[in-house]
């Protein structure tokens, strides 16, 4: 099999050759394309970087790797990555459309949790689909977190969100993860949805975060899909899912400025502990090699 492409290899040799030239920036410029940073994010990074290399008069290409660091670090710098979960129960309501792993994110997320000495507890909310809470229930178990299901077929999600809440209280549970719905019949209705649970759980605690999860496979994509959920749901954090490597690196910086969201979470891999908290530093020092 070939291996897979990233930005970090395809930078690998065009920062081993002797000096810039035009045809170093056109093979830069291919490869943050390539990572999904997008044309007009691409366009940028490369204009600023000309202007280092002409004032700082660099011909090294290893001195056009640090700047580009740099550069990137200092975009991912601009949003903050902390999960805010000060409260007791710390609630996280997780949104996103049907298929970008959300189900499956929180349970690694659950993991992520309880391997840090949290208690968790999830609730199975997205009641429309039977499959849904039996795959949620799957993950939990994996985790080794508690689960509210609900008590009924087509059981109004609100009600299991409550009860989740509930549970957290009676049970001491420090953390509460709720599932939603990923579809309804129309964007309107599921938003009124995510309203109604919202006010249910405030009743009771606090909504500490309000994560959606998006699919990095499906890059710009993904963002449209889920563009009902960034105006109306009160989003505080993304959850990345399916990055493989530095391959859709880009995608990451994209969708920020996109949205005006920060990324909290990443997840790299199918396993139980392959989701991670996102940290800027080291995702640069991952991307660029």
């Amino acid at each position: 099999m070939a291996a897979k492409w990233s930005l970090s290899g395809a930078l690998r040799g065009m920062f081993q050759r002797e000096t810039i030239t035009e045809e170093t920036w056109d093979d830069l410029e291919t490869a943050l394309i390539t990572a999904d940073f997008g044309p007009d994010i691409t366009e940028q990074l490369i204009d600023a970087l000309r202007a280092d290399v002409e004032r700082l008069k660099v011909d090294d290409p290893k001195d056009l790797r640090r700047m580009l660091r740099e550069r990137l670090e200092e975009r991912f710098a601009e949003y903050d990555p902390t999960l805010s979960l000060q409260e007791r129960p710390a609630v996280i309501l997780v949104v996103g459309v049907n298929g970008v792993g959300k189900t499956t994110t929180i349970g690694k997320l659950a993991r992520f949790l309880i391997v840090n000495g949290q208690s968790v507890v999830v609730g199975a909310a997205d009641t429309f689909r039977a499959a849904a809470v039996e795959q949620l229930a799957t993950w939990a178990q994996r985790a080794g977190s508690a689960i509210v299901r609900p008590e009924r077929e087509g059981q109004d999600p609100a009600s299991v969100a409550f009860q989740t809440v509930e549970a957290a209280k009676t049970h001491g549970h420090t953390m509460c993860i709720i599932d939603t719905a990923g579809r309804l019949h129309t964007k309107g209705g599921l938003m009124d949805e995510l309203g109604k649970i919202k006010r249910v759980i405030e009743k009771q605690s606090p909504i500490a975060e309000v994560l959606l999860v998006l699919d990095a496979t499906t890059g710009q994509n993904g963002v449209s899909q889920a563009q009902a959920f960034i105006e109306h749901a009160g989003i505080t954090g993304l959850v990345v899912t399916k990055l493989d490597g530095s391959a859709k690196g880009g995608f990451i910086l994209a969708v920020q400025e996109r949205t005006g969201i920060p990324i909290k979470l990443i997840g790299q891999g199918e396993g139980i502990d392959d989701l991670t908290g996102f940290t800027s530093h080291v995702f640069v020092e991952q991307l660029v090699g």
